[in-house]
């Protein structure tokens, strides 16, 4: 007994160095080679200052609604709502926002009501949604912004990001590039 207790006292002691120092300053370190030293993308746009990789609330119908947040898009206290797909007060919830879809898009049906509209990510800030959640939304945004819908269309194709290297993950748009290259069409 007594000769396996240096060795893991040893151990331990490596690890707290390597994991606690060394790998938190290495990753660090990376992170400045980077664009804005590993602070994410920092957008300024009418004297705000937003973070890209962050969900941003987005109500009005001149805009595309962002995805539901379980924590009000607070970046401080991100979480999921822990709530299954059998809790009563949850559902409640999605079919509220599904109503509320509707009753924005009169041109649309349930079914095309894409899933991320209507629920939020785990973490609750995500600032992506899918190709058919823009879609379903540019008839509303081009009668009232009077913008032809063609215009509002090829706008969401020149702002949906392509899986990683083709292969990996789905479509997506970022919801805050989108709604601020919305601000900019005449």
């Amino acid at each position: 007994m007594k000769k396996h207790i240096l060795p893991a006292i040893k151990l331990t002691v490596l690890c707290i160095i390597l994991f606690t120092v060394i790998y938190p300053v290495s990753i660090w370190a990376i992170a400045q080679l980077s664009d804005n030293q590993g602070r994410g993308e920092i957008i300024e746009h009418n004297g705000k200052t937003y973070y890209a990789n962050i969900g941003q609330s987005f109500t009005s119908d001149k805009y595309f609604n962002s995805r539901p947040s379980a924590v009000d898009y607070n970046a401080a206290g991100s979480a999921g709502s822990n709530k299954g797909p059998s809790n009563d007060e949850y559902l409640k919830q999605v079919q509220a926002r599904i109503d509320t879809i509707l009753m924005k898009n009169p041109g649309i049906t349930k079914s095309q009501i894409p899933a991320d509209l209507v629920t939020a990510s785990g973490s609750g800030l995500d600032p992506n949604f899918s190709v058919q959640a823009a879609k379903i939304q540019a008839e509303r945004i081009a009668k009232i912004r009077n913008i032809d819908v063609v215009k509002i269309n090829n706008l969401i194709a020149q702002h949906t990001d392509k899986p990683l290297i083709g292969l990996f993950g789905p479509e997506k748009i970022n919801v805050l590039k989108l709604n601020i290259a919305l601000d900019g069409l005449k």
